[in-house]
């Protein structure tokens, strides 16, 4: 039985959920009118049946069956009529009466209740605007008086919260114009150091760009001159260390020259035959290596005749620009004879392996600790050493920029660079 009601109460909680105060009261009336009638007509029902039952106790009454007078029945007949609808008449009237005694209570009652609400509903609405309090004596139901002083409570509790907040808004409205008027300063900083770099850039580019011009002419009359006075005179010992030296200061010009013009001049490849070439290359170092006594040992490829890529061909060509690779060698060649302990040879292989060329250069030399770093811009393993550390650096752009492989083996026996190069034609 108590699952049954559950389940009717559940049933009207979600079906009148979203009733109003004036249905709701439209509602109760219409009840307590039916209740009335009902009530009423139960009375007046059990009124009829007191009549009926009086009735007939009168016709089978002794003094009744004797006498044979009809006007002394039909005169009890009509008082009992009379008293029926006297009866009648009281009770509707007593029903009416409860009716509207129930019926006004209840208005009162609901007047009441209807204000209370009203009060927290004008409360609730003008308090999300503007902060007031609610009267607790201006309320009837003393339920509502405490939900009142909850209601109070609350409001006086945002108003401290947002007082709270509104201080730490205007610290922090403070804190954030600091901050940016530091960062505009900051910002404003900046730019004029990035100008400044930029303008210190384009001056520096523009100072290489007219040194490594101005310096290319005096460099070949210098060398020009020193070729010219060895072929008359022979070779002087303190002449070949000033044509060592300029032969290195020529290594530092090109390494100037490609890194100035790379980026506004085209390097086209062409068709390079690689023995001749690295002859050239050590050649042209030659000097140098003697001045730093230690000495070179080319090994050109042999072909074999299981080499199908070699054999019969007298020469082998590389599909690369000759500037370029010209700083390939050069900074494997002048980084080799700085590094290599005196009295040592500098061993310059050239092999094929398959559709591949392997340059190789190794040396005699302390062993390098961070292979991996040796590449690096501004890198030396030792802090005494020649240089910028840019050599290498270069070489490793170079190499990423064309797709040749570099490896690095490093011992204390040798340490030794090798360029594998795609072979022309493959």
């Amino acid at each position: 039985m108590s699952n049954f009601v559950h389940k009717i109460y559940k049933y009207f909680l979600l079906k009148i959920n979203s009733i109003t105060i004036n249905q709701a009261n439209i509602f109760t009336t219409l009840t307590i009118f039916l209740f009335t009638i009902i009530f009423a007509y139960l009375l007046i029902k059990e009124n009829y049946y007191d009549y009926e039952r009086a009735l007939l106790k009168e016709q089978q009454s002794p003094v009744l069956q004797e006498t044979t007078q009809e006007a002394k029945h039909a005169e009890n007949e009509k008082k009992l009529k009379t008293l029926l609808i006297k009866n009648t008449i009281a009770i509707a009237t007593l029903a009416f009466i409860l009716f509207a005694i129930v019926l006004g209570l209840y208005k009162i009652f609901n007047t009441l209740l209807k204000r209370d609400i009203e009060a927290f509903l004008d409360f609730f609405s003008e308090t999300a605007h503007h902060e007031r309090v609610l009267n607790p004596h201006a309320i009837f139901f003393k339920e509502f008086k405490v939900m009142a002083g909850f209601a109070n409570n609350m409001v006086a509790t945002i108003g401290e919260q947002k007082s709270t907040l509104k201080e730490l808004n205007t610290g922090l409205e403070d804190k954030v114009r600091l901050k940016t008027a530091a960062l505009q300063t900051i910002n404003e900083n900046l730019v004029q150091e990035k100008k400044l770099r930029d303008d210190m850039m384009q001056a520096q580019k523009e100072f290489l760009r007219y040194t490594v011009h101005e310096t290319n002419t005096p460099l070949s009359v210098i060398l020009t001159s020193i070729e010219l006075f060895v072929m008359k005179n022979g070779k002087d010992r303190q002449l070949s260390k000033i044509e060592a030296a300029v032969k290195n200061i020529f290594n530092i010009y090109d390494d100037l020259s490609y890194l100035v013009k790379k980026e506004q001049v085209e390097y086209p490849k062409v068709a390079i035959e690689i023995e001749s070439f690295l002859s050239s290359r050590i050649d042209f170092f030659s000097e140098v290596a003697e001045m730093s006594k230690v000495t070179f040992s080319y090994t050109p490829h042999v072909p074999e005749r299981s080499d199908k890529y070699s054999w019969g061909a007298k020469s082998i060509f590389v599909y690369f620009n000759e500037t370029k690779l010209q700083r390939v060698i050069d900074n494997t060649i002048t980084n080799a004879i700085k590094y290599t302990l005196a009295h040592e040879v500098i061993f310059v292989t050239l092999s094929v392996s398959g559709i591949f060329v392997d340059i190789s250069v190794g040396s005699k030399s302390k062993q390098i600790k961070d292979t991996d770093k040796i590449f690096e811009a501004f890198y030396r393993e030792e802090n005494e050493a020649n240089g910028f550390g840019l050599g290498l650096r270069l070489v490793k752009s170079i190499c990423d920029e064309d797709g040749v492989l570099i490896s690095l083996s490093s011992s204390d026996e040798k340490n030794i660079f090798t360029y594998r190069f795609k072979m022309m034609g493959e």
